[in-house]
C-alpha cells in the first residue's frame, strides 16, 4: 500500500482542549510535530517529532528544515494562534501551500485587519490605535461612550474590556495594557466602538480563494464589562448562517486569505453583523468538536487538506446541534469541592463530556485579577437535536455538577 501523506503540526497545545485536532489530523495522515516540549499523549498520533523553542523563529525554521530532510513533507499546519505566523514563514521556506507571512500577520494584527476591513467595505467597527491613557482619552472623544479597549494583538478576550464612562478609562487601559504587554507582535491598544448585540462566530473553510461557511456558533458572555466566551452552542440547521456567511466571506477575502480555515467572530448589531476580527485557524474552546459533532464536518481533517493543497470534503454527514459550557466559580478562591452527580451522569448519553482541568486545592481567580486561563476549573458538552434542546440540556446539566470555592480572607 502506498504511504500516507505527512503534514507537519507545529505546536500540538494541550490534550484538553486541542487533543481532537490531533486526533482527526492522524486519523488520515502521518504525522510530525513541531513542539515546545517532549511529546506525551501525542506519541500515538505522530511518527516523528522535534523540540524546539517555538519562540525562537530561526530555531523554528533549523528544525523544520531538518524533518524535511527526513520525510517527505505533504504540508504545514497549526491552531495555535501564538504560531500562525512562524507556521507561515516555515511553509514558504519549505516551499509548502501557505498563505504567505505578511498575510497571516495582517490577521494577527487587529488594527491592519480594521483597516481592511473599511477598504473592502466589510461592516466593523471603527476604531483607533492608542499607546498612551492621554491618546485614549482622544480617541473616546471621538469614538464616543460606551468604547471597547483591547489589545491589538492578543487572544482569548484578554485585555478586552468595556468602558461606560471617562471616569472608568484609567483602569480599563491598564487592564488592556497589561494584556497587550504579553504579545510577542505588538504591544499598542485599541479603542473601538462597542457593538451592542449579540456575539456569533462563523466557521469556514477557504480553498483557493473561495470560502464556505460550515456552521454558525452562538456565544454566552461572562459578566461585564470583561468579554470571556463562557459558552458555546453550534446548530447545523441555524437559519442563522445563511445570513452571516457572506460578511464571512467577505472579510476573509479582505485580508487576503487564500486557503485554511477561520473562525470569523462578530456582533449583530441591530440585527445585522459587524465584524470582530478573522482568526486564522481552527476556533478555541473545543468549537471543532461540537461542529464536527453537529454537522459530522472535520474541521481539523480540512486545516491539514488544504495545508497540503487538497481540496477538503466539506459534506455535512449530520444534523443535529452540540454545546459547551464553562465552569466558572461564583467567585475567586480556592477550590474546595468539585463533582457531578454519578448516576445523572452514568445514565444521560446527550452529555458527551465532563472535563476538570483544576484540581482540589488550586486557586481559580475571576477577571479583572484573572483570565480565561485562571478562571476556568473545566466544561461540559451535550447534544441535541436542536439550540432549545441543547440550552435546554445544558442547563439540566450543571444542576447536577457542584463546584465550590473558599474565597482568600
Amino acid at each position: 500500500m502506498p504511504a500516507r501523506p505527512l503534514v507537519v503540526v507545529v505546536s500540538p497545545g494541550d490534550e484538553i482542549y486541542r487533543g481532537y485536532c490531533l486526533e482527526q489530523v492522524a486519523a488520515a495522515y502521518d504525522v510530525v510535530l513541531l513542539t515546545g516540549t517532549e511529546p506525551s499523549w501525542e506519541k500515538p498520533y505522530i511518527v516523528d517529532h522535534a523540540v524546539v523553542d517555538l519562540n525562537d523563529s530561526a530555531a523554528l525554521l533549523v528544525a523544520g528544515r531538518a524533518l524535511a530532510e527526513r520525510h517527505d513533507l505533504g504540508g504545514v499546519v497549526t491552531w495555535d494562534e501564538w504560531n500562525l505566523v512562524p507556521t507561515a514563514r516555515l511553509a514558504r521556506a519549505l516551499g509548502l501551500p501557505s498563505n504567505s507571512v505578511e498575510v497571516t500577520r495582517g490577521c494577527r494584527n487587529k488594527a491592519t485587519a480594521r483597516t481592511l476591513f473599511a477598504r473592502h467595505g466589510v461592516p466593523s467597527a471603527s476604531s483607533m490605535t492608542v499607546r498612551s491613557l492621554v491618546e485614549a482619552g482622544l480617541a473616546t472623544m471621538t469614538l464616543g461612550y460606551p468604547a471597547v479597549i483591547k489589545p491589538t494583538a492578543f487572544a482569548g478576550s484578554i485585555g478586552v474590556i468595556r468602558v461606560n464612562r471617562p471616569e472608568e478609562l484609567p483602569a480599563a487601559f491598564e487592564f488592556a495594557s497589561a494584556g497587550a504587554s504579553r504579545s510577542r507582535e505588538d504591544t499598542a491598544v485599541l479603542v473601538e466602538e462597542y457593538l451592542d448585540g449579540p456575539e456569533v462566530s462563523v466557521e469556514c473553510v477557504t480553498h483557493r480563494g473561495e470560502t464556505t461557511a460550515v456552521a454558525v456558533t452562538r456565544k454566552q458572555l461572562g459578566p461585564a464589562p470583561y468579554f470571556e466566551e463562557i459558552g458555546h452552542t453550534v446548530d447545523a440547521a441555524d437559519p442563522l448562517l445563511a445570513q452571516v456567511a457572506p460578511v464571512a466571506a467577505a472579510a476573509v477575502k479582505a485580508l487576503g486569505l487564500t486557503d485554511g480555515v477561520q473562525h470569523v467572530e462578530m456582533r449583530l448589531v441591530d440585527g445585522r453583523p459587524r465584524l470582530i476580527e478573522v482568526n486564522a485557524r481552527i476556533g478555541g474552546d473545543m468549537i471543532g468538536h461540537l461542529v464536527r459533532l453537529a454537522t459530522g464536518i472535520d474541521l481539523p481533517r480540512a486545516a491539514a487538506d488544504l495545508a497540503c493543497g487538497q481540496e477538503p470534503d466539506l459534506t455535512q454527514t449530520h444534523r443535529g446541534a452540540a454545546g459547551i459550557r464553562m465552569l466558572h466559580p461564583a467567585v475567586s478562591g480556592t477550590l474546595t469541592e468539585r463533582h457531578i452527580n454519578q448516576p445523572f451522569a452514568a445514565h444521560t448519553p446527550w452529555l458527551r463530556q465532563v472535563q476538570w482541568i483544576r484540581e482540589i486545592g488550586d486557586r481559580l481567580v475571576l477577571p479583572p485579577d484573572g483570565d480565561l486561563f485562571t478562571a476556568r476549573a473545566g466544561f461540559y458538552i451535550v447534544t441535541g437535536r436542536n439550540t432549545a434542546e441543547v440550552n435546554e440540556r445544558l442547563d439540566t446539566a450543571g444542576d447536577e455538577i457542584t463546584m465550590t470555592t473558599q474565597a482568600v480572607r
